[in-house]
This record gives C-alpha cells, sequence and structure tokens, in this order.
C-alpha cells in the first residue's frame, strides 16, 4: 500500500504542475473568493507539506505521532508567498512533493496502522493521514485553478 499511496501523490502532482504552470504571476497575485492569492493557496500547501513530512517522519519512526495543529494564516505571512515569483512556488512545491512520495515509498505496510493524534482531533492511522494529505491537496489546487468541481475537503 505505501508504493500505491506514493503513486497516488505523485500522479496528482504530475498532472497538476502543468496547469500550475500555465498561470502567470500577475493571475496567481490575484485574491481568490476566500482572501488568499493564488501564491498563498500554493504556499499553504508546501506549508502542509512541511507540517506532515514532520507526521509522517515521526508515526514511522515513534510507531506513533501526536502534536499540535498549525496556524495556516500565520504560516502563509511569515512565509511571504504574495512576493515570490510564482514560478519558484509552483518549483519547491513540486519538489517538496516528489519527495514526499519518495518518503511514503520507503515506509513499511505495517507501519501505515500507527496512530496519529494532531490537535484535538480523534486518532487517525498514518496512512489515512496520508490519504487525507493528498486530498487536501487536490481541494485546495481545484480552488486556486478555479474549477466548477472542487474536491470536497474534509472527507
Amino acid at each position: 500500500m505505501p508504493d500505491s499511496l506514493s503513486q497516488y501523490l505523485q500522479h496528482t502532482i504530475d498532472r497538476e504542475l502543468p496547469h500550475l504552470r500555465a498561470l502567470t504571476d500577475e493571475q496567481a497575485s490575484h485574491s481568490l473568493r476566500g482572501g488568499w492569492t493564488r501564491k498563498q493557496e500554493l504556499g499553504h500547501l508546501i506549508d502542509s507539506a512541511a507540517n506532515n513530512h514532520v507526521r509522517f517522519v515521526v508515526a514511522t519512526l515513534q510507531k506513533s505521532y501526536q502534536g499540535s495543529t498549525y496556524d495556516p494564516d500565520g504560516w502563509v505571512a511569515l512565509h511571504g508567498y504574495s512576493h515570490l515569483p510564482w514560478p519558484t512556488i509552483v518549483d519547491f512545491w513540486y519538489q517538496y512533493n516528489s519527495m514526499l512520495a519518495q518518503l511514503i515509498w520507503n515506509i513499511a505496510e505495517d507501519k501505515l496502522e500507527h496512530q496519529c493524534e494532531i490537535g484535538d482531533s480523534a486518532p487517525i492511522s498514518l496512512g489515512f493521514l496520508i490519504e487525507d494529505y493528498v486530498l487536501h491537496m487536490q481541494h485546495h489546487i481545484d480552488q486556486l485553478m478555479g474549477r466548477d468541481i472542487v474536491t470536497k475537503y474534509p472527507a
């Protein structure tokens, strides 16, 4: 199953990369309905990658993960994504997620049942957390691309 989760993530980023690259820096700088720009929305996905990277590794190596949620608005503001060139954000998002796909590939199947507790939420398995991560990503990409059908999140 780690190979299928890894492929799920890699397939998602490979499919979306050309769509993201097709946007201009100007298009990526305009505010969306939620208030963030496309730059900030994709930046949020980089922040999500960073937070989940730690969760994936700790849950794998220590048999569980217990930690707090994070402040998306604070992270986005602190990183200043609005001031970065769109291609820089897109390329970093793609590379970081490619690395995460490789990490997921290396997780032994039996470790996907390790429990993760994030904030006050009920415990979930590492496998569920990985699937949820990709679903969350797709939801935000659908929003920033202005698609008619936006993946529902949370599941």
